[in-house]
């Protein structure tokens, strides 16, 4: 089945993991938005095989706050909230 898990730990500083599975090989794009809904970093792009994957997540760069990230494959999509804290 498609999955979206929280990120871990949350909130993070300055990386965290995020854990998703999908049913059956195909393409996928694990993205995170600000809060105003713009693109930072898209985190996976391509096709990807069935099962869970972990995909890191080093926000370094970005200042603190919420921040979203969402999974889109085969016509599933779900967003989930994670929070920078520094």
């Amino acid at each position: 089945r498609f999955a979206l898990e929280d990120n871990y730990p949350n909130p993070f500083n300055p990386s965290t993991t995020i854990s998703f599975s999908i049913p059956t090989t195909g393409l996928v794009e694990l993205t995170v938005f600000d809060m105003m809904g713009r693109e930072v970093q898209t985190l996976q792009q391509g096709v990807v095989t069935a099962g869970v994957h972990e995909v890191s997540f080093d926000a370094s760069h970005l200042s603190s706050g919420a921040y979203f990230y969402r999974l889109e494959s085969q016509g599933f999509q779900e967003v989930k909230k994670m929070l920078l804290i520094k």
